[in-house]
């Protein structure tokens, strides 16, 4: 597949990890890779994931190896590159975190690539939480939360100290900006270099405007956790989709989001400005019923992920079937799903040579059969997933 199109007959020249030419028919390998789709099968862009806590039982938050053993299973749902993303959390847990990440992204891939980390933060507001310990928030300026145990009796100032001695290995950051010192954390964050996104916030459409005025150019998935739009309070949500220099989360499942929301969003952001996500927990690939943890709190699979309470905490979703969605869902054409699944999210993170399959471009690519399975995942230029006796599609 094409940036622009899908094109048929074409054969995909590696060499080493890059995509060195794509020509018409079929050719052979001789001392080169080469790869080619047939029978109803498509190569597309590596899917990059910025907003994943776990899956099939590994939560980022538990332990130094979570993190290496998540990017060894995400490539079976064709991620190529993800962003281990946290809950809030105390922060010895966030320094563990941010540690793997540092050692991971620089070295060579175990499987997907570790981008730098998503933190949805301590600074969001309790009201709008969703599945995020109380406990744990906390506001810029503000005092520990009343309702902080002994293990969560931390400041803010000790959060910060663990982002700034960090700060390379931290890729967004989640907040609300209507927060007390919301707007001078936002400054503070850009003009350290992070990217800021606006969520989990109950901020009105003119406090957002203030925070995308002050660098914010990033949205946690849009609509989920975030105050409403109406026609005449448009708050966060009408914020997010009406600024063009903000890029928007979407959670892909269907379920966080009616598809015919999905498509207002689309429509009004395009496809260029859109990021597909699972926001995929420890749950994401277990059967249903199946029990897991986020961020040390005990949820249950089922169409989503929940936690005893019956809180919504996350998904159960894997980037296939992300794509899948959009496709058969909200009626986009292969290519406008690639590029929300891949191609806007490698640009927003500054993944120079990934998200498109063009000559001299990475090779992380996915080869997808006709429902829109993963036969196989290749991450710069090496097989790191093959799907095995595959049927005939």
């Amino acid at each position: 597949m094409r940036p622009d199109r899908v094109a048929s007959g074409q054969t995909l020249v590696v060499e080493g990890d890059r995509i060195i030419d794509i020509v018409g028919g079929l050719r052979l390998a001789g001392d080169r890779d080469v790869h080619h789709a047939s029978d109803g099968r498509f190569i597309v862009p590596g899917f990059v994931d910025v907003h994943v806590h776990g899956a099939v039982g590994i939560d980022v938050l538990e332990g130094a190896g979570a993190v290496a053993a998540l990017a060894r299973r995400l490539p079976r749902w064709g991620v190529t590159a993800f962003c281990p993303t946290s809950i809030a959390c105390d922060p010895p847990t966030l320094a563990v975190l941010l540690q793997s990440v540092a050692a991971l992204r620089l070295a060579p891939p175990v499987g997907a690539r570790v981008l730098p980390a998503h933190l949805e933060s301590n600074f969001i507001n309790p009201e709008f939480r969703g599945a995020q310990p109380r406990g744990c928030l906390r506001t810029f300026r503000g005092a520990p939360s009343a309702d902080a145990t002994p293990a969560e009796d931390f400041t803010a100032a000790d959060v910060i100290a663990v982002v700034d001695h960090h700060r390379a290995d931290v890729g967004v950051f989640t907040l609300a900006p209507e927060l007390e010192g919301g707007l001078e954390l936002v400054q503070r964050l850009v003009g350290h270099g992070i990217r800021v996104s606006l969520g989990h916030s109950g901020a009105t459409f003119d406090q957002a405007s203030e925070a995308i005025r002050a660098g914010a150019t990033h949205a946690t998935h849009v609509f989920n956790r975030m105050s409403a739009m109406s026609h005449r309070e448009p708050g966060l949500t009408g914020a997010v989709l009406s600024h063009e220099e903000v890029a928007a989360e979407l959670i892909c499942d269907g379920h966080h989001v009616h598809p015919a929301a999905m498509r207002v969003a689309i429509g009004a952001k395009t496809p260029a400005r859109l990021m597909a996500i699972t926001d995929g927990t420890a749950g994401s690939g277990l059967p249903a019923g199946s029990r897991a943890r986020l961020g040390g709190q005990p949820i249950t699979v089922a169409e989503v992920a929940r936690l005893d309470d019956g809180t919504m905490a996350g998904s159960v979703l894997t980037m296939d079937r992300a794509f899948a969605c959009l496709v058969t869902r909200c009626g986009l054409d292969l290519v406008q799903a690639a590029h929300m699944c891949a191609t806007t999210p490698a640009r927003e993170m500054r993944l120079h040579g990934t998200g498109a399959l063009v000559p001299g471009g990475l090779a992380d690519f996915v080869v997808l059969d006709a429902q829109l399975e993963v036969v196989e995942t290749w991450v710069g230029g090496n097989q790191v997933f093959r799907r095995e006796a595959v049927a005939a599609d």
